[in-house]
């Protein structure tokens, strides 16, 4: 990036920065991508793992982003990426006879039409109007007088951290430059234009100038401190609203389906997730450290009430696995309540050669990654004084994606092949689709690799070394948090695995023992930081506390 002036330069590797660096890359623009830290290491690994449509936003009359997320979804299940983005069931409880399985079930007939209407909901099956009865058969768990009936919709989910990371790795096939740990420290300016930004390699301890004709802020939670470096006033700012989600293991919660509960506040996820279940979320102001939000004891706690409210065996502390805090970027409303402040997008050239783009929710990344790529193209035509190609992303399946079906037919021989069980080459070709030869490759070249990690047998010791040879993974933290998701899936949040993770990255990224030390001891110290932090009774002591943990640095610069 440093030898050349690109076209765009993207600062943000979450879903929307990578997403832009995808869509530019494939109007045929140069591009670069630079991400602080891991990618999806903020916002965009820590979401409730839904691509949905926003039910509730229509109860709030906004059809329009309800039926823009709509497409979206379509979009991602049918041919951007199938073996990321699946269907999911919720059972939403009804509390009222008559008139609220009307209005409900009115609201979630309306939600179905649109989703066809937009000419990508034909695979999605229709909602269902359920009994009592008809509602304890699919949610055993559910108790007898937490419902008179229910409504059974559909929606989809999505590894967040694993469909970012594929979005990075999809546009740098496309020939954009990626990088993360690369840290911006500045904006470089001439004049009052904007032409690039000093960067900060996190792994090497160089400082490199990356020039570009277009600079793109997609920092999220971070929008305002990024503007901050042009020293320019944010056409507009952002809010952090935290998020919390805990993860209990599937047989705790007796169900074929997820649930979809209304708090006095907002909307009460239980969402299927493997072995386990989700349940989230929490819409709370955060002013502290963006970098580790941390979960509360308090935050917990009202979790476990609100789903105990509707089970017939509660949910107990000890049932919590893992749990994690995200902080959506909102954008400034003049309401208080941060479930009031806008889920939609904004994008603004905020200085001349600097764009910006904020807010929005997930599922429409794609959308807001065009916008923001649209805004920049605007000034690039008149210095590059030729047409830039419109967005093309709607057509562009991410990696993995062409050939996964085919694949997913021929799972049986494909385990017979490998001698793995049917199950895994399943689990398998939901994380990397048609790469998953890529993964087998490597169980047939060495067979131990082809052996469940201890600690976390869910996963095979080949993905660990995948993550790192393919997947752009640096530190453990990022294949424990991101590449997987065993820092939340595990009782021992992986600290079982930890000492096995670190063995095979070390043999892949040449670490010494000393490096390989302070990949472990940095990790268990972030779980411990963690651990201590959920104890605490509010966001001021809880933030103290996981604050005790830095992050992790390399131990030698070379």
């Amino acid at each position: 990036m440093s030898t050349t002036t690109l076209d765009v330069l993207v600062i943000g590797g979450g879903v929307v920065g990578a997403g832009s660096a995808l869509d530019a890359a494939t109007r045929g623009l140069t591009v670069g991508l630079v991400e602080a830290r891991d990618f999806a290491s903020g916002t965009s690994s820590r979401s409730s793992k839904l691509m949905h449509g926003g039910l509730r936003y229509l109860e709030m009359l906004d059809f329009r982003l309800v039926a823009e997320a709509l497409k979206e979804r379509g979009l991602n299940l049918n041919r951007l990426a199938p073996h990321l983005v699946k269907e999911v069931s919720f059972v939403y409880p009804l509390k009222h006879r008559v008139w609220e399985r009307f209005y409900a079930g009115s609201g979630v007939a309306l939600y179905d039409a649109m989703s066809k209407a937009s000419g990508y909901g034909q695979n999605v099956p229709l909602h269902q109007h359920l009994t009592r009865r008809g509602a304890r058969r699919l949610v055993p768990a559910l108790r007898k007088d937490a419902l008179v009936g229910a409504l059974r919709y559909y929606d989809a989910q999505v590894d967040d951290a694993r469909h970012t990371m594929f979005l990075s790795r999809t546009a740098a096939a496309y020939g954009a430059h990626v990088a993360s740990r690369a840290r911006v420290t500045s904006l470089v300016k001439e004049g009052e234009r904007v032409v690039g930004a000093e960067v900060h390699d996190l792994e090497s301890g160089r400082t490199l100038r990356v020039m570009a004709r277009q600079v793109v802020n997609a920092t999220g939670v971070w929008t305002d401190e990024t503007q901050a470096f042009a020293g320019e006033r944010g056409k507009f700012h952002v809010r952090s609203s935290k998020g919390v989600h805990l993860v209990v293991p599937r047989d705790r919660i007796r169900s074929e389906s997820g649930l979809i509960l209304r708090t006095e506040k907002s909307v009460l996820f239980v969402i299927p997730w493997g072995r386990h279940w989700i349940i989230g979320t929490t819409d709370t102001d955060w002013s502290l450290s963006k970098d580790h939000p941390a979960a509360s004891r308090s935050d917990i706690d009202y979790l476990l009430d609100h789903v105990n409210a509707v089970l017939e065996q509660p949910l107990t502390h000890e049932d919590v696995e893992g749990v994690y805090a995200g902080l959506r970027p909102l954008l400034h409303g003049e309401d208080e309540a941060t479930s009031k402040l806008s889920r939609e997008h904004a994008v603004a050239h905020a200085a001349p050669g600097l764009v910006v783009v904020a807010g929005g929710k997930y599922t429409t990344y794609r959308v807001m990654a065009k916008d923001v790529v649209d805004e920049a193209v605007h000034a690039l035509e008149t210095q590059l004084d030729r047409r830039v190609a419109p967005c093309v992303t709607e057509n562009v399946p991410l990696l993995g994606a062409e050939g996964y079906h085919a694949r997913w037919n021929q799972r049986h021989q494909l385990a017979a092949d490998h001698g793995l069980h049917v199950v895994r080459i399943e689990h398998l070709l939901g994380r990397y689709g048609s790469l998953v030869d890529e993964v087998l490759e490597l169980v047939t070249g060495r067979p131990d690799l082809g052996e469940p990690l201890g600690g976390a047998p869910d996963y095979l010791r080949a993905e660990i070394v995948y993550a790192v040879s393919h997947e752009g993974a640096r530190h453990v933290d990022d294949v424990l948090t991101r590449r997987t998701r065993v820092s939340f899936e595990e009782f021992d949040r992986g600290v079982g695995a930890v000492h096995e993770v670190a063995e095979l990255m070390a043999g892949v990224l040449g670490w010494d023992d000393e490096q390989r030390a302070n990949e472990v001891d940095h990790y268990l110290k972030r779980v411990e930081a963690e651990r201590e932090s959920q104890t605490m009774p509010d966001d001021e002591t809880a933030d103290a506390a996981r604050m005790g943990a830095a992050d992790v640095v390399p131990v030698t610069t070379g």
